[in-house]
């Protein structure tokens, strides 16, 4: 028997195994367990299992790693080189504010209707307009620029858009996925509330998978869609699942329960390391953590305030300590490797005496708050939250208490906006991937003000950069002045900056598999 030999992981390093001299070498020696001989099932693992089934009403990663292989993206996306063809064939700048998109005509939706352009406009229009469908968050942080869509012929469609048609083709290149129109009204009266029901006959995509079993709040499987127009999937049948704590997924892959989890703990690394069969792939994300205030509620509407929550956390702490080096302080919204990073920016210091001060100038003394936090959704989450909380209370003049919650608690504060009517939480932890590669999507649904009633803050400076940087057609240009809207950001301080977090994932061994830096999770990516 060839000994299991085990790679250990260093501080911010970034491992990326593919598995393949490892299997090669058991299996020359005939030393492939049993668990490896048929992969042609497997079981994903998620943090947060999908509350809705409406593709477009939500803008969680898990959720797309699920829909993404039942509704599939138009385009194909690689961090940091742009789009290609995928079931969008050919698109073109009109230099009038549109671009015509040409899609493939022999895709078919898992009930065996035909795709066409009208679906495909019908869905961008459902996703952008807020009286239509669902509002869709999507539509407010992924759609920004886009303003409409129509079907032109019966392969083409025309996407309308305010902004530069670079930044418009990065928006709609991440996020155009297409509902069957008439199967969504007839069945769901899609065009006036979310899509909801129990049944696999519930979904209807286009992708290489296609439901046939779903459990509502623990598990979706899925089969390979025979009907599918593209190459064929490397798994038959697949089965999504998801568990709150890091060590219940270690668990489930230990015993062979599970073949892929994400988001594992640091302290359980070693577990995984450890154990036969199984093995840790990390990357460097684009997902940064944060905790917005939002300004128009007290104490938050002072900028000294504000800046002296963040004199007030150690980052290099909390990343040293909580997650053991698997992450990166940041002083701004976007992470290294986004177009407009600010790379002058370093992050807030911890300055007890400075943050004191601030709150003194801020008026605000002897005041307190609450931070809201998750658990679950990122790493270590719920233990940050309340270091987080434990820093600031520190302070002489502030109390500051954590408050761990269920994702959704903090996603909804997210989107309700900044009228101080609406607001029930002002202070909550959450993360952000800029999945895009562009600043452009870690600011505008927060930051801008017109059209945009999701945002978490109140000031038209910032508001003002972005939406000129939007118009910006020159690419030096544009990342100059994406550059400013960093450092306007971090000066204003809407959030308490955190961390850039790294990805850490549990895998079965035998899949040959490399982490993508946007966190996407694509069966079609793997192999065995």
């Amino acid at each position: 028997m060839v000994e299991n030999t085990k790679i250990p992981v260093s501080r911010r390093s970034v491992l990326r195994y593919t598995g393949v001299a490892t299997i090669a070498g058991l299996a020359s020696t005939g030393a492939v367990s049993g668990r490896f001989q048929d992969l042609d099932e497997i079981t994903i693992t998620l943090s947060q299992f999908p509350d809705t089934i409406d593709p477009l009403d939500h803008i969680t990663g898990d959720y797309f790693d699920v829909y993404d292989h039942i509704y599939e993206p138009l385009f194909d996306f690689e961090p940091g080189e742009g789009i290609f063809p995928r079931v969008a064939e050919e698109w073109e700048a009109q230099d009038d504010g549109t671009t015509q998109v040409e899609i493939r005509d022999d895709v078919v939706f898992h009930n065996g209707d035909d795709l066409t352009a009208e679906d495909v406009a019908w869905t961008i229009n459902r996703t952008v307009d807020p009286e239509m469908g669902v509002p869709s968050p999507i539509g407010t942080f992924g759609l920004g620029s886009i303003t409409g869509a129509e079907a032109l012929e019966d392969y083409t469609v025309e996407i309308s858009y305010g902004a530069a048609a670079g930044l418009a083709e990065f928006e709609f290149g991440n996020y155009a996925r297409a509902l069957d129109m008439e199967w969504a009204i007839d069945n769901h009266d899609a065009e006036e509330e979310a899509i909801s029901g129990a049944a696999p006959e519930d979904f209807n995509g286009t992708g290489p998978y296609e439901v046939v079993d779903f459990t509502s709040g623990e598990e979706i499987v899925v089969e390979r869609f025979d009907d599918y127009w593209g190459e064929e999937p490397p798994f038959e049948r697949v089965t999504f699942n998801a568990a709150g704590e890091s060590s219940s997924r270690v668990a489930a892959l230990e015993t062979g329960e599970s073949d892929l989890t994400i988001n594992i703990l640091p302290e359980d690394v070693a577990t995984v390391q450890e154990a036969p069969d199984i093995e840790i792939r990390n990357v460097t994300s684009f997902r940064n953590i944060f905790c917005p205030m939002k300004n128009t509620v007290p104490p938050f509407d002072s900028q000294e305030f504000r800046q002296a929550m963040n004199y007030a956390v150690d980052n290099e702490a909390i990343v040293n300590t909580i997650l053991s080096g698997f992450g990166e302080p940041r002083g701004q919204p976007v992470a290294p490797g986004i177009n407009g990073f600010n790379p002058d920016i370093e992050p807030y210091e911890q300055d007890i005496g400075m943050a004191e001060s601030l709150v003194e100038e801020s008026g605000y003394g002897d005041v307190e708050i609450e931070l809201y936090a998750p658990q679950g959704r990122y790493l270590a989450d719920a233990a940050i939250g309340e270091t987080v909380a434990d820093m600031i209370d520190q302070l002489d003049n502030v109390s500051c208490e954590a408050n761990i919650v269920d994702f959704g608690v903090v996603s909804d504060a997210n989107q309700a906006g900044v009228d101080p009517d609406e607001i029930d939480i002002a202070f909550y932890m959450i993360g952000w991937g800029t999945i895009t590669g562009d600043t452009d999507y870690g600011t505008q649904g927060f930051f801008t003000i017109p059209d945009n009633p999701d945002r978490t803050f109140d000031d038209e400076e910032l508001s003002d950069a972005i939406l000129e940087s939007q118009q910006i057609d020159d690419p030096e240009e544009r990342e100059q002045q994406l550059q400013e809207v960093n450092a306007l950001a971090h000066e204003k301080a809407p959030f308490v900056f955190l961390h850039t977090q790294e990805s850490i994932y549990g895998i079965n061994e035998a899949i040959q598999w490399e982490p993508r830096e946007d966190e996407t999770i694509y069966l079609w990516d793997m192999n065995v």
